[in-house]
């Protein structure tokens, strides 16, 4: 390759990315999510500085992606914790897993997302909607709750997605530093939510060495909510340098 070709690559291995060039459309994508009340003092080691955690709350979430353009079908799940940041309420992610390499690699590689490779599973048994999570054949998480029991309107919905998010995003270098440190934000865009609806839930989480869950003690379920929505993924911005700082 000549130095121009080289600087047309986008993404590793440069003979053949691990995904295609964004932005990212899904549909269908299915929402399991469990609100639960915690520590404070568990999420302050979990968030990042600048950003502020305005109550012990943190999400439990399970979601099903049967059509996710050039990452294929896959189930992801993980904790994502309400924060603000300059007086806007947005969300902090500080766990993922899933069972799909590609949306790892783009995840981690562009946005900074916590990706590990593990095995979660959304699925419906009689009248109870159940999301799991399994980290090499141990169980990791179970939550459960009742399908589909009281209806939500989808613009309100919307709304709540509609804020940004935030990742710690971590490169090292090739002498054992860091290449890339940095909070990245960004902003689901073209939502649309068929429906929604929530319900009594419970969440249980177990002891893991390499999926530290249960880190974040279950004080109170206080609600689930399930939901099916096309968005859009784009790319995000750099909202905090720490090595420029």
């Amino acid at each position: 390759m000549q130095i121009e070709d080289v600087r047309k690559l986008y993404a590793m291995p440069p003979g053949m990315p691990s995904y295609p060039k964004g932005p990212y459309r899904f549909l269908s994508r299915e929402y399991f999510i469990t609100t639960f009340r915690t520590e404070m003092s568990a999420l302050e080691r979990l968030v990042p500085e600048p950003l502020e955690i305005p109550d012990p709350i943190a999400k439990f979430e399970v979601i099903r992606m049967p059509d996710s353009q050039g990452f294929g079908s896959y189930t992801e799940s993980g904790v994502v914790i309400p924060v603000v940041y300059q007086g806007k309420p947005g969300t902090y992610c500080a766990y993922m897993f899933l069972d799909d390499f590609s949306p790892i690699a783009a995840g981690r590689e562009i946005w900074g997302f916590p990706k590990k490779y593990a095995h979660p599973e959304l699925r419906v048994v009689k009248e109870t909607l159940t999301g799991t999570l399994s980290y090499e054949e141990e169980t990791v998480a179970v939550a459960t709750m009742a399908y589909k029991y009281d209806p939500i309107e989808p613009a309100k919905v919307e709304a709540d997605m509609s804020h940004d998010n935030y990742n710690l995003k971590i490169i090292p270098s090739v002498d054992g530093g860091l290449d890339v440190l940095q909070l990245i934000g960004y902003r689901l865009s073209d939502l649309k939510i068929h429906w929604a609806f929530r319900g009594p839930a419970a969440l249980e989480f177990h002891a893991h060495a390499m999926a530290p869950l249960f880190q974040l003690p279950v004080r109170e379920v206080l609600y689930g909510t399930h939901l099916l929505s096309d968005l859009t993924l784009p790319y995000g911005e750099v909202t905090m340098d720490y090595l420029k700082i």
